[in-house]
């Protein structure tokens, strides 16, 4: 038994799911793949003998495709999830959901009016073991109540291309799903500090940036997004609660001594640290589909949630002010 897959979306990421999919991930299978560049399309169809379907709609509406990855660029997302809704058709859309808040509304509207969950995006965290176990150990109420947070994003470099915005909307947002599902509760206020620019970066960007959350019930949360740190792609995060502490673990590499010293390596891409956990995402996704289950994992909700938060911090990286997120009430659907 097989779920018949299309994917929207052929580029980096876009090729690295159709390899999972057609390699790693049990009872998937895909069928059909789309992209505004038919060469690629056609490059990546034939690593798994699927078909090239010319444009997104016709995808989403062809009879073998039972579900949809969505992995194009940015702001086509909402449009696609929403005729994957409109079609019946459960989507796994990476990030970012939407790029414009009214899009996550219209999305919300039209998932719960289809009365049935349809959608999960790609926020791969919550299924890295690191995060996993930090999600047991407060959930279990072990270190006491959460009262601050102190999480760290580093890469060694990016490409010119990425701008100072990007921060927020590309790197940091995945602190913000992180932290919103390790504590359980909605921000209220972020404010964008910028220290020192490093020499290490192209003169358009700041970088790095510090971004200061509050939750809604006074917790504090600071994300350090460094883009340019030379030494390699280095995830941290910390939780303090009344009663204790709890820390990410770094991924398990070996410790080579020599000439006096004791060192192991970092990871350099993203890929690499979260390799696992983008296998344990897609698994987890189609077994509930194989299942006849709605999706599990970070739903439109969250979605639509961490752009808001996202783009306040936007907000306050051009006014330098602690700004406000304004959050709807989450719907009983998304609880």
């Amino acid at each position: 038994m097989s779920i018949g897959i299309g994917l929207i979306g052929t580029g980096w990421i876009g090729e690295q799911h159709v390899h999972r999919l057609a390699n790693i991930v049990a009872g998937a299978r895909v069928v059909a793949v789309s992209d505004i560049d038919p060469e690629s399309a056609a490059a990546v169809a034939a690593s798994v003998g699927a078909r090239v379907v010319d444009t997104a709609e016709r995808l989403i509406a062809d009879p073998e495709v039972e579900a949809v990855v969505v992995t194009s660029w940015g702001p086509a997302h909402a449009e696609q999830v929403l005729h994957c809704i409109a079609a019946g058709k459960p989507v796994f859309c990476e990030k970012p959901l939407i790029t414009e808040t009214a899009d996550g509304l219209r999305i919300l509207k039209a998932e719960q009016a289809a009365g049935r969950r349809l959608v999960q995006v790609g926020f791969m965290r919550r299924y890295d073991p690191g995060y996993r176990q930090m999600k047991q150990v407060l959930d279990s109420g072990e270190i006491g109540e959460p009262l601050m947070a102190h999480c760290v994003h580093r890469n060694p470099n990016v490409r010119e291309a990425y701008t100072t915005e990007m921060a927020a909307k590309d790197t940091a947002v995945h602190e913000v799903d992180a932290m919103r599902w390790l504590l359980g509760e909605e921000f209220a206020t972020v404010q964008t500090v910028l220290p020192r620019k490093t020499s290490k970066r192209f003169p358009h960007l700041q970088d790095p940036q510090i971004f200061l959350f509050e939750t809604v019930s006074g917790a504090r949360v600071d994300v350090e997004a460094f883009v340019n740190c030379q030494y390699g792609y280095d995830i941290q995060c910390e939780i303090v609660g009344e009663d204790g502490a709890v820390r990410l673990p770094d991924p398990a590499a070996p410790v080579v001594r020599k000439a006096a010293k004791a060192s192991a390596e970092i990871g350099q891409e993203f890929g690499d640290r979260f390799a696992d956990a983008f296998d344990v995402e897609l698994q987890d996704w189609v077994d509930h589909l194989l299942k006849g289950e709605e999706p599990t994992g970070p739903s439109s909700w969250d979605g639509f949630a961490a752009t808001v938060v996202v783009d306040a911090a936007v907000r306050s990286l051009h006014s330098g002010e602690i700004v406000p997120i304004e959050l709807p009430e989450r719907p009983d659907f998304y609880a």
